[in-house]
């Protein structure tokens, strides 16, 4: 028997364990150790995989960034015409899964990193500058922008506020917004 394992999906499994870590006790509770218990991984692999907690940390976040970019490349992409790029916004605020508190979380907690650490700043900018690609699919540059505000502060407040925030509400505020100049 071979004394090396290969595991090819180690590093994988520690980019998600480090995510599900940040959603549980923030960044601050993270920890080499800590990542590699969840991931089920001897603690040597962590500096062979990721030199840096940074490291890791940008590794974790881009991927997160990237699957929220995804998500509005998809929904946006999929729509032909302006009430279904509008419904596709109200998607994105509305996206009825259990995975939206953990996106939440892990989203200010970029946001919190981003705020003191340039390396990250540049990882949010991507990001809103991807968003708002997607978003000019159907939206003039102004436009996407605003929405892009739109989504993450309704978000926000549909995640924080004690009343509850339905869909009508969202749908509302996207009309609003996306009415200007079309004559709707």
């Amino acid at each position: 028997m071979a004394t090396g394992r290969v595991d090819p999906d180690r590093r994988e499994r520690i980019i998600e364990a480090a995510l599900d870590l940040i959603a549980d006790e923030g960044v601050a509770g993270t920890s080499h150790r800590k990542v590699a218990a969840r991931a089920g991984v001897p603690l040597g692999s962590m500096t062979y995989h990721f030199q840096s907690m940074d490291e890791l940390l940008r590794e974790a976040f881009s991927r997160f960034a990237g699957t929220i970019a995804a998500r509005f490349d998809e929904r946006l992409g999929a729509a032909r015409d302006l009430p279904e790029a509008r419904e596709a916004v109200v998607g994105l605020i509305h996206p009825g899964t259990s995975e939206s508190r953990r996106e939440l979380v892990l989203t200010h907690e970029l946001y919190t990193l981003a705020a003191r650490r340039p390396a990250f700043r540049e990882l949010t900018r991507e990001w809103m500058s991807r968003s708002r690609q997607a978003l000019g699919l159907h939206f003039d540059p102004m436009t996407a922008r605003q929405l892009d505000g739109l989504i993450e502060g309704l978000q926000i407040h549909r995640a924080l506020d004690t009343e509850p925030h339905d869909r009508a509400l969202t749908v509302d505020a996207i009309n609003r917004l996306t009415s200007a100049g079309t004559g709707d």
